[in-house]
């Protein structure tokens, strides 16, 4: 593939994705309850799957943002994870993924968490890739876009914190 072709820009609508789980007794706890671990790596795949569409290449997660647990989750509930990506920077992404649990029989769904990952596009070698530019279409991924620039932002203050206070 041509390497300029694969850095067009490309439309948020070309990485969306949709990932449904049924929690099984394996995914809880002693009391019914989905594990937040089997939560958060089921995020990690919803979101691995928006970077690789958007992409176009091998993905690894860099980074997950703050996570609330919002309603429960119990056995035999439906998951639905959805994922698109918010913004592209140099060679990562920013990924969101929304997660809710359907009433499959009344035919309503609740939020249940919300995420923020960072993903970086790397070749076999693990060597970063330049990923093609997000375009935001629509007012809420214009929203989504800038916002994930303010997140950005704010992620490199706090890793410069983090490396000051390493050399101090």
């Amino acid at each position: 593939m041509d390497a300029n072709l694969s850095l067009a820009p490309r439309p948020v609508s070309d990485s969306q994705s949709e990932m449904a789980e049924i929690v099984l007794p394996n995914d809880a706890n002693p009391l019914g309850a989905l594990l937040g671990g089997r939560l958060m790596h089921w995020i990690d795949l919803a979101a691995a799957l928006a970077a690789h569409r958007h992409s176009r290449n091998y993905v690894v997660t860099a980074s997950i943002d703050h996570l609330d647990f919002l309603t429960p989750v119990h056995v035999g509930d439906l998951i639905i994870l959805k994922s698109s990506v918010n913004r592209a920077f140099h060679t990562s992404m920013e990924v969101g993924v929304k997660v809710l649990v359907e009433n499959y029989i009344a035919g309503t769904h609740s939020l249940v968490s919300t995420a923020y990952l960072t993903f970086v596009a790397v070749d076999r070698d693990g060597r970063h890739l330049p990923v093609p530019p997000v375009v935001p279409q629509t007012e809420e991924e214009k929203r989504r876009y800038q916002d994930a620039g303010r997140r950005r932002e704010l992620r490199q203050l706090e890793r410069q914190r983090k490396q000051a206070n390493k050399t101090s």
